[in-house]
């Protein structure tokens, strides 16, 4: 059974207020801003699913004590259907190593092509495996999908210009903007008005 992530982005007043009135509210809902299912990324960010491939940023803290009336309510729906919750702030995401290279090596084979400069870009994981297979003569589909576990780490196969290469995954590879840039980007915003550690992410897992 698959495991998708809900929650909300919450944000609180810090200026001009006493310490006893800085109350967090719902500012967004996740769904409204990402729409994939990416193991990888909740374990990279959340400990959920695959915990070790990197030290997860906020790993499986829970749901705050202050979470926004909004939130507990949503996350008290699922009940005994919750796999686990968690939040991060702004700032922490903010100060990240996002380009911290993971644990282990990646179990796909990673597909490379050319920026505009001429350097190598990372362009997929198990992308382009029909080539793939030709080039690196793999015909067992389980094998096909999973190169890293019979591969030492940076075999390559060049592909005029492309190249596939078995290695490890870069934390913003892991959690690409492709994918969290709208996330980020709200609550990006909202850190100009309530500061870094005023915005958080709250999520669950189901």
């Amino acid at each position: 059974m698959g495991t998708d992530i809900y929650g909300f982005i919450e944000c609180r007043w810090d200026r001009w207020l006493d310490e006893d009135d800085r109350s967090w509210s719902k500012a967004a809902d996740i769904a409204d801003l990402y729409n994939g299912r990416s193991y990888v990324a909740f374990g990279s960010l959340f400990g959920v699913r695959e915990p070790t491939v990197f030290r997860p940023l906020a790993d499986q803290r829970g749901l705050p004590e202050d979470a926004s009336q909004e939130t507990r309510t949503a996350f008290e729906s699922w009940g005994a259907d919750s796999r686990g919750s968690s939040w991060i702030t702004w700032a922490e995401l903010a100060a990240a190593d996002w380009d911290g290279l993971s644990n282990e090596v990646d179990d796909c084979v990673h597909e490379y092509r050319r920026d505009p400069g001429g350097a190598w870009e990372l362009y997929g994981r198990n992308t382009g495996l029909t080539r793939f297979a030709e080039l690196s003569g793999i015909t067992d589909p389980q094998a096909l999908h999973h190169a890293g576990r019979t591969h030492p780490e940076g075999t390559e196969w060049p592909d005029g210009d492309r190249l596939f290469r078995v290695g490890r995954l870069r934390r913003r590879d892991a959690v690409p903007d492709s994918d969290w840039g709208a996330v980020w980007s709200v609550m990006r915003t909202l850190a100009g008005l309530h500061g870094d550690v005023g915005v958080r992410l709250v999520v669950w897992f189901g």
